[in-house]
């Protein structure tokens, strides 16, 4: 398994994105469950408005197949998306500081 950053920036739709919120949340929310989205957030600053959404995935086109069926990403209120590797260490679990 390998870590992927995905980087969404939204555009000015918010009342699109609220009505879509529920399924969007119920998309990563079984994908957590699963172990294959330890995190995922919005953005809270004053910035472009977007999110930030790590997945833990066998590969990265199992990464664009799970961004691809967002429905966030289906209704087109995704603009922009960048999806990473990412391999990040840390206080994670099975990814702890090198040596």
């Amino acid at each position: 398994m390998s870590l992927y950053a995905v980087h969404y920036t939204y555009d000015e739709r918010a009342e699109e994105r609220a009505a879509r919120r529920p399924e969007h949340l119920a998309h990563f929310r079984a994908l957590a469950e699963s172990g294959r989205c330890p995190v995922i957030g919005r953005y809270g600053d004053d910035l472009a408005p977007g999110a930030l959404i790590v997945l833990d995935v066998d590969s990265l086109d199992e990464a664009e197949q799970i961004v691809a069926t967002d429905p966030y990403v289906e209704a087109g209120l995704v603009p922009e998306r960048v999806i990473r590797e990412w391999p990040a260490f840390g206080a994670w679990p099975g990814r702890d500081f090198p040596a």
